[in-house]
């Protein structure tokens, strides 16, 4: 198990693009993450979660990776316009996703709206990522309670500071031409789609 300090740090990489599975400070709270493409290193993410059938949510830098990773184009341009932020939409996708959705034909998706977690996206591809904490338990605020969390059942962890002072993403869906909240975060969005902020 290693430790790093912020995520410019090749080693990160090296290690996700080997299956491991680690904790690392998003543009929201401290998530849980592997390799999206990686169904080996998804299946182990759901077990150190302790959760089945309750798919994360998969972080991008762009609608490209998303693209590639086997969503639909044309619902990720219907929503783009609400990215970068820390909106998470959820979007149909079919069978072929199947270990990412665990069976829920739809999938969150989000293009965060750090700078740097874009670009350490650019290189390592989509992250499937859920909060870190075991399910039913307060999502971590500091490395260290992801680490009473998870022990040794994870290859890494990247130390962000404390981020207790976050909120965790907005969820929202379309719906015909509506704007369903499904969880109030760190934005409001009203039902015609426009964005509130604090």
């Amino acid at each position: 198990m290693q430790v790093f300090h912020g995520l410019h740090n090749p080693g990160i990489d090296a290690l996700l693009k080997t299956g491991a599975v680690g904790v690392l400070p998003t543009d929201t709270v401290y998530g849980l993450v592997c390799r999206a493409q990686d169904p080996g290193a998804v299946r182990r993410l759901f077990t150190v979660k302790k959760r089945d059938a309750n798919p994360g949510t998969v972080l991008a830098a762009n609608i490209q990776q998303l693209i590639d990773l086997g969503m639909k184009a044309r619902y990720l341009k219907a929503v783009e316009y609400f990215w970068p932020n820390p909106i998470s939409i959820v979007i149909p996708c079919g069978d072929e996703l199947t270990y990412l959705h665990q069976g829920k034909h739809s999938l969150a998706v989000r293009i965060p709206d750090s700078v740097d977690l874009r670009a350490f996206l650019e290189v390592s591809g989509p992250l499937m990522t859920t909060s870190a904490n075991h399910a039913g338990e307060s999502t971590a605020r500091t490395m260290q309670q992801a680490e009473e969390y998870f022990g040794e059942t994870v290859d890494f962890y990247v130390d962000g500071g404390n981020m207790g002072d976050r909120q965790p993403s907005t969820i929202i869906r379309v719906v015909d031409d509506a704007i369903e909240v499904l969880r109030e975060g760190v934005v409001k969005i009203d039902e015609t789609g426009k964005i509130h902020r604090g």
